[in-house]
């Protein structure tokens, strides 16, 4: 992903970065009227630069709640064969794979339905998919910097790779020909969330050895992609309670 600085905003947004992943925080702006002593004092123990915030000088009229901090957003993200290597899969792990999803909030949404319900990473595609933004991080309240984030080349690529590493691979389609209730999640698995208007692409569909879909009423065509995910996500939580230990 290309590099560059990210914004931010707001007491806990901040304070989960600093405790969670510090190697990201580039430098805190802090306002004079900020008096939290706990998050100021463990932005020092980090040693993280920083600087007084003086109004909307960064230029934005987002809530700061006196606290801005700057993170390099690609410092956030695991290298693929690193990830692989340290995950356990005798412990049959999920992971959420980001299908070209653009919305940011879709994204940040993701992230913490993932992290909220015991998956182990969520796969991040380099190309035409919304990057880890202030608006993600914020979506996400926080849990993009206490779930593994990891960034993929290539959506195909990654799910061939993980197809040998023994996962299973479930798309999730209005249209799948299998019913979430109905499947029961025995072998490592990753779930494929597909772009809000198209869906996942055809080649993908070819890969994955299930399609999913969840029984909706006739009067409702589709729910949001993030919604789909975290139901997904709970069903699978569901057969593996531990998990969320």
């Amino acid at each position: 992903m290309q590099r560059e600085k990210v914004y931010i905003y707001g007491k806990h947004a901040v304070a989960e970065a600093v405790l969670h992943a510090p190697h990201v925080v580039k430098k805190v702006f802090i306002a004079p009227t900020f008096d939290d002593a706990k998050v100021i004092a463990a932005i020092n123990a980090q040693k993280i630069p920083t600087a007084v915030l003086k109004g909307n000088e960064l230029g934005s009229d987002a809530a700061h709640q006196g606290l801005v901090a700057i993170i390099e957003a690609e410092s956030l993200l695991m290298h693929f064969e690193t990830f692989l290597e340290k995950l356990d899969l005798s412990k049959k792990p999920a992971l959420a794979l980001l299908g070209e999803v653009q919305d940011p909030h879709n994204v940040g949404a993701v992230i913490r339905s993932a992290a909220g319900l015991g998956l182990s990473g969520v796969l991040i595609p380099e190309h035409r998919q919304a990057p880890i933004t202030g608006a993600v991080v914020k979506a996400s309240v926080g849990m993009s910097f206490r779930i593994p984030l990891i960034a993929i080349g290539n959506v195909n690529q990654a799910v061939r790779l993980l197809k040998e590493k023994g996962f299973w691979i479930y798309g999730l389609s209005g249209e799948g020909a299998q019913t979430l209730a109905e499947e029961k999640f025995t072998e490592p698995s990753v779930f494929v969330i597909g772009n809000e208007g198209e869906g996942i692409r055809e080649k993908t569909q070819e890969l994955c050895d299930v399609m999913l879909k969840i029984p909706m009423h006739s009067r409702t065509e589709s729910l949001n992609a993030s919604v789909s995910a975290a139901i997904v996500f709970y069903e699978w939580s569901t057969q593996h309670p531990e998990a969320l230990r």
